[in-house]
C-alpha cells in the first residue's frame, strides 16, 4: 500500500553518516529518499507513541506479564507466539 502524501511539506537539513546515505540512496534512488525517510519517521513517532502507552500502563498497574506481551506482538504484527513456535509443529 503506498503511503499518501501528506498536504503540505517543508524542506529541512539532516546531518546523516555518509555511509548510511549511501545505502539509502542505494535503496530508494535520489527522488525516493524523501519519502523513505519520512516512513521511517513516522514509524519511530507510532513506536514511541506505544511506549508511551505501556508506561504509562505500568506506571499504573505493573510491569507487563510475558503473555501480555506476547498478546500485544500477535495483535500488531500477527506473529505467532514466540514460546509456542515448533512445539505443536507437525
Amino acid at each position: 500500500m503506498k503511503p499518501t502524501r501528506a498536504g503540505k511539506t517543508e524542506n529541512i537539513s539532516v546531518s546523516m553518516p555518509a555511509d548510511l546515505i549511501s545505502e539509502l540512496r542505494s535503496r530508494t534512488g535520489r527522488r525516493g529518499l524523501s519519502g523513505y525517510i519520512t516512513e521511517a519517521v513516522r514509524h519511530q513517532l507510532a513506536m514511541d507513541g506505544l511506549a508511551e502507552i505501556v508506561t504509562s500502563h505500568e506506571e499504573e498497574y505493573g510491569a507487563l506479564s510475558e503473555q501480555e506481551i506476547e498478546a500485544a506482538r500477535r495483535e500488531l504484527f500477527g506473529e505467532e507466539d514466540s514460546q509456542d513456535t515448533g512445539r505443536n509443529a507437525v
